[in-house]
């Protein structure tokens, strides 16, 4: 018999260690990750449930075969009393069938022989009425044994429900079968019509349907569910292949045992889970906590900030001597937030929420002037505004930009920070040629594979083009005629301004000589193409976003071309800017290296978590 008490206590980090990146909504859908290893010892517990080897059998107990002979009697009485109708006889069990050696005391048998009646909801709409005292209730209204009647459950009266009411007991038992499979509940009194995505059966009252639960949400069934279901995306489990759903039986004692274990051990899965939450959300707490010292800690005019080295042969000495020699700062309150971190560097990083908050504090420090020295013989942002205002009031002179209405002067109180020595500050339009959105043009207009690439929002993923995915292009011509005002060139920055999420930014690159956008796009063209690389760093930091007025719903905020134009920009000097962006990219791809290496050890923990697993099943059939 498996100690699943002891292969819990022994593999304790198999369990919580083993998390991966949830693909989907599901149990805690506000959560991005998902406890893959705990998620499997429930699977577990329940594998072992019902193969017999959670619990000890009793050679007192009566074995389930008199159990069947009992079922077999009284369908027999209900049919001859007309309360139930014959059913066609299902085939023999095969051993194909079957899932493993039977404990002593059990029997295989069909769901069916377990049952007075089985049947599906309603194929079709009732007639809703909001006053009515019956809920019509699907698939998605059953959660672990009970109805949940959600806000948006609709409701039927008397006479719909008198329509299309099914006969339910005490021992009847829900389960989805559309969409979602296997979901369970039973039935307690409630007012409700069935929908079609749930049937529901009648079980014989010599069975535990607690039990019946715990077979329900097992892997065996839900293997066999998928399997034998129907569609492609909308997955259907039809009323034959459930009444033909093999179940190994125990004796009605033992079944009662198998629950309690079962109760006793998810339990205690549920103690482990909510621990290993509690201690993931205190991680994070911590580490946006310091994180967030740096960038309220007083400024410094020079600093430069290091994170640890990505590669295998660095080791705990080796990363805090190599950080904390890479801090050079006159700021003691800089340099006393940034130790802190350095020191416990390696137990911070370790999750991959953790390691985006350490490149958005890297992002923020960057565009508030700490991430690098400040040098005093740079060039002040003050000389290199004078000469682009001068540029650009030439290049409308000649016609070759249009002048836009002045934008008002940017006072004290729009200051997102006190600025370094040499910075200067300005709008974004200041620096630009242009700063506009695109537009649609008509379907006969585009091709899938030649003309110009014509860029959509979906097309800026992870801060950068990804125009491999849904790629589209429009002709050539027309984009010369027609879209002048929205043509992209190499370097040009772009910006998505309708939401959410808003804030995806990326810079064109030299893929194509001319590239356009539609209207949810805008871009910002340097007056100075040098200056494109720092602009995209501000940009990406988002502290913008914090300061700009949004327009649209709360559902789809939008930013306006004018807002965009707005935008405060602190400036740094030319080679100061240069420095950053250098900077930013060694430490992003550092951070990269971090995330590569932690999507290993995950993947690691959720392939011993499944020898575990596997051990344990392998183990117990050898018993």
């Amino acid at each position: 018999m498996t100690d699943v008490k002891k292969l819990i206590t022994e593999n304790i980090d198999v369990w919580t260690s083993a998390i991966k990146k949830r693909n989907a909504t599901g149990r805690g859908s506000n959560k991005k990750i998902e406890l893959s290893g705990i998620k499997k010892l429930r699977e577990l517990i329940l594998e072992l449930a019902v193969r017999g080897k959670l619990v000890s059998q009793d050679a007192n107990d009566e074995p389930a075969s008199i159990l069947l002979e009992k079922i077999a009697a009284k369908k027999t009485q209900l049919i001859s009393d007309k309360k139930i109708k014959k059913t066609k006889a299902l085939p023999e069990i095969t051993q194909n069938e079957v899932l493993s050696i039977l404990p002593k005391g059990w029997v295989n048998c069909r769901l069916n022989d377990l049952v007075y009646l089985l049947g599906d909801g309603l194929h079709g709409t009732p007639e809703y009425s909001t006053e009515g005292d019956y809920y019509f209730i699907n698939g998605n209204n059953l959660k672990n044994g009970k109805i949940v009647i959600k806000h948006e459950t609709k409701r039927v009266d008397q006479e719909q429900f008198d329509k299309y009411k099914k006969e339910l007991t005490d021992n009847t038992v829900f389960v989805s079968i559309n969409g979602t499979l296997g979901n369970v509940a039973f039935y307690n009194n409630e007012k409700i019509v069935l929908g079609k995505s749930a049937c529901y059966f009648n079980l014989a009252d010599c069975i535990s349907k607690l039990f019946i639960k715990c077979v329900i949400e097992s892997p065996h069934f839900i293997h066999y569910a998928f399997e034998k279901a129907s569609g492609s995306t909308i997955k259907n489990l039809g009323l034959k292949a459930m009444n033909m759903y093999v179940i190994s039986l125990p004796p009605l004692a033992e079944q009662h045992r198998i629950v309690a274990k079962v109760d006793e051990l998810m339990a205690l899965c549920d103690e482990l889970e909510q621990q290993t939450e509690q201690s993931l959300t205190a991680h994070q707490t911590l580490v946006e906590v310091l994180l967030a010292t740096l960038t309220q800690s007083a400024n410094t005019n020079t600093a430069d900030v290091g994170v640890k080295d990505g590669s295998e042969k660095s080791n705990k000495a080796n990363t805090k001597g190599n950080v904390k020699g890479n801090i050079k700062g006159n700021s003691e309150d800089f340099q006393t937030c940034w130790q802190r971190i350095a020191e416990h560097f390696d137990v911070l990083f370790t999750t991959e929420a953790s390691i985006e908050q350490l490149k958005q504090t890297i992002l923020q420090l960057a565009v508030m002037g700490k991430l690098v020295p400040q040098n005093p013989v740079d060039e002040p942002a003050s000389v290199l505004l004078e000469k682009i205002a001068e540029e650009k009031a030439q290049l409308i002179a000649d016609k070759k930009i249009k002048k836009q209405k002045p934008l008002p002067a940017i006072t004290d109180e729009e200051k997102p920070f006190e600025l370094p020595n040499g910075w200067g500050l300005t709008r974004l339009d200041d620096i630009c040629a242009g700063i506009t959105s695109g537009s649609t043009p008509p379907k006969d207009k585009f091709d899938e594979k030649i003309g110009v690439p014509y860029l959509k929002v979906y097309n800026i993923k992870n801060q950068k083009i990804a125009f491999d995915y849904r790629p589209q292009f429009v002709e050539v011509e027309y984009n010369k005629k027609k879209l002048t005002r929205s043509i992209l060139y190499p370097n040009d920055v772009v910006m998505n301004i309708v939401g959410p999420p808003l804030g995806k930014i990326a810079i064109i690159p030299d893929d194509y000589p001319e590239w356009n956008c539609n209207q949810a796009i805008v871009f910002f063209r340097a007056l100075d193409p040098s200056l494109s690389g720092y602009i995209y760093t501000y940009l990406t930091s988002g502290r913008f976003l914090d300061a700009i007025e949004l327009i649209g719903t709360a559902g789809q905020d939008n930013i306006s071309v004018t807002k965009s134009r707005s935008i405060i920009f602190p400036m740094p000097p030319l080679a100061e800017q240069h420095r950053i962006v250098a900077k930013v990219d060694e430490l992003m791809a550092i951070c990269e290296q971090l995330k590569t290496r932690l999507s290993d050890a995950q993947t690691t923990q959720l392939h011993l978590a499944d020898a575990v697993v596997e051990n344990a099943l392998n183990g117990s059939e050898a018993n």
